[in-house]
């Protein structure tokens, strides 16, 4: 699912660009979800909520704090997020892309520019779709780059994902994760999931990550030191 936001101060800018996006977006799959009225409230609230927004369309000349600015400040929490910049000058195009945007459009959005804007992200999203794991909770969805989830593990009907820098909890099966996750990640416990290349140390009954030992249970030490040894020397599963 592609989630997206406008943030733009004026209220018929933003509308006008969610009128255009709209025609386009595939239901059930693309959808609008957020808007933002200043740049200083989508970089406050996207701190807050990391992987819950894909793509903003965010616009370069805002009164409080500029596009620009809001987009260098993002970037700081977030390298990932795809950013658009929506302008009525076009003289502003090349400082964007030192922000890492990924493109931009000119005021009014060109119905045809905006399609193949959509079009190309499409490309990318489904390019990159199994690098990624996405998860719903309490708190919102969050969609996490794989290579950045250090292991999982299981509690009742809890599954805990842990990265260097986070903890979240979501409802689901440790199977099913294993399943959407791949071969990165190894089953080294009934309770334990966790991405091979993250392992520092294997040991006769446990895996070290950051420091923390895991336990590895007899029933899939065989297998899964066999996996992760390979992992670490540079080989294929």
């Amino acid at each position: 699912m592609l989630r997206i936001a406008l943030c733009d101060d004026e209220t018929k800018a933003r509308d006008a660009l969610r009128f255009q996006l709209e025609k386009i977006l595939y239901e059930g799959v693309e959808s609008i979800v957020y808007e933002f009225n200043s740049g200083k409230r989508a970089a406050s609230w996207l701190a807050k909520h990391p992987g819950e927004i894909d793509l903003l369309f965010l616009d370069v000349e805002m009164k409080e704090q500029s596009g620009m600015e809001t987009a260098l400040e993002i970037r700081k929490f977030n390298r990932k997020l795809m950013i658009v910049f929506v302008t009525g000058y076009p003289d502003y195009v090349f400082d964007g892309y030192r922000t890492g945007a990924l493109d931009y459009i000119l005021k009014p959005a060109d119905p045809e520019r905006l399609r193949e804007l959509m079009e190309r992200i499409r490309r990318m999203e489904q390019e990159q779709a199994d690098a990624f794991f996405a998860f719903h909770n309490i708190d919102g969805t969050f969609k996490l780059a794989c290579r950045d989830i250090l292991y999982f593990y299981s509690e009742k009907r809890l599954v805990h994902l842990v990265t260097a820098e986070k903890e979240y909890t979501f409802y689901d099966k440790l199977d099913l994760v294993a399943a959407k996750v791949g071969n990165d990640f190894v089953r080294i416990h009934q309770r334990y999931l966790v991405n091979a290349s993250a392992v520092e140390h294997i040991s006769a009954s446990a895996v070290t990550i950051s420091g923390i030992q895991l336990p590895m249970s007899r029933a899939l030490k065989e297998e899964a030191s066999k996996k992760l040894a390979r992992a670490m020397l540079g080989g294929a599963f």
